[in-house]
């Protein structure tokens, strides 16, 4: 099938993202020893190994620095892992661009996605091209929301599914975007081995409207951190428009480790006297409806698509095993802090915590209870 070459471009722009050297400092002083029955990390080869303790904890860790450029050389040695402020040992560390992960692709289809959806319909494809190669250590599902939140393609390594699900949506309606995020947690076939490998993730393409779910953010956001889910968002709010629903999206994002992109906010950061051409269609540059308008929107479409899947390749995978009293509240949140003794300046991105019981596997209902390789 026809692909853009614009998709083969992409992914150079995300390996040489994921390649850049960075100056790597001295390891740091590891903390006190835990206990001696923890096993020392081991640094993973790159092969597939579901073999897990359910009571791990998982965490996925976005390192930058001070510009915004990933760092991609340290090691186990330079991480400081903390639960409830108690270093632990780390028992798994992995970093390699083919990370085992299976992606939500969580679609918005209310009405405020028409003025746009041709350009986001564009980067959703590339986004799932990207992201599920045809490797099998690679697999999607795509959850479309509007009145209702479907199960349009359940999970499967075949990306043309998805693209194919995605050319057939048309926008219209209001927003369950929560409702959308219960049924990625509770709802679809899942794939050996999750969700330590592979590790799950959900991309929101939408404003963070919800006007119509039956779960509530406080319920979704718990079911999300108790099943281990990292959270990306790609918004659509338009370029000079108050979201009021923007925290919303914020939210599920932070509090799971991820991040939102803003493709359509700030164009015109780089366009000398955008605030000084006022016209009917508002104080632009660049003439609404024109070819440099629709140019500034393509290029901030590719330079969120190119942030989500530059991060996703160049994350630190790191697991460790706590001293978790089994008689412990099951409601129970232990905070967590991640560290790089090294580099007080990095940023770090990753979950904010986990609650104490092990994993909660999602209930195969439905579609769910299909074999992965979708509709």
């Amino acid at each position: 099938m026809f692909r853009p070459v614009f998709a083969v471009s992409l992914c150079g722009m995300v390996l040489a993202l994921a390649a850049l050297p960075q100056q790597k400092p001295a390891p740091p002083k590891q903390p006190a020893e835990p206990p001696k029955q923890q096993e020392p990390a081991k640094q993973d080869s790159g092969l597939l190994n579901i073999v897990t303790n359910v009571n791990e904890v998982l965490l996925a860790v976005t390192a930058t620095d001070e510009k915004g450029k990933f760092i991609s050389n340290l090691d186990v040695n330079d991480f400081r892992v903390l639960d409830e402020g108690k270093p632990q040992r780390i028992t798994f560390f992995r970093h390699t661009e083919k990370q085992p992960i299976v992606v939500g692709f969580l679609i918005d289809q209310s009405s405020t996605m028409r003025i746009h959806w041709d350009k986001y319909k564009e980067s959703i494809l590339e986004l799932i091209w990207a992201l599920l190669p045809g490797d099998p250590l690679h697999t999607g599902y795509l959850i479309s929301y509007s009145n209702e939140a479907e199960l349009a393609v359940n999970t499967t390594e075949d990306s043309d599914k998805l693209a194919a699900a995605v050319r057939r949506m048309k926008p219209g309606g209001g927003s369950t975007m929560q409702d959308a995020l219960y049924r990625a947690c509770v709802d679809r076939a899942l794939v050996k081995g999750e969700p330590y490998e592979p590790r799950r993730i959900v991309i929101i393409i939408g404003d963070g409207h919800d006007n119509n779910s039956k779960h509530s953010l406080e319920e979704v956001l718990e079911l999300a951190k108790r099943n281990l889910v990292t959270i990306y968002g790609m918004s659509t709010m338009n370029f000079g428009f108050d979201n009021p629903d923007q925290a919303r999206l914020e939210k599920l994002a932070i509090e799971t480790g991820g991040h939102v992109e803003y493709p359509l906010n700030n164009l015109y950061k780089d366009v000398s006297g955008y605030l000084s051409h006022p016209s009917d269609d508002g104080n632009y540059a660049l003439t609404v409806g024109v070819g440099g308008y629709a140019g500034e929107i393509s290029s901030g479409i590719i330079r969120a698509v190119t942030g989500i899947i530059g991060e996703i390749a160049t994350q630190y995978v790191i697991r460790y095993t706590p001293d978790v009293d089994p008689e412990v509240n099951p409601r129970r949140f232990r905070r967590i802090k991640v560290e790089l003794p090294a580099l007080p300046n990095a940023k770090l991105r990753y979950r904010d915590g986990y609650y104490a019981l092990p994993v909660a596997q999602p209930v195969k209902t439905g579609a769910a209870a299909q074999s992965p390789g979708g509709k």
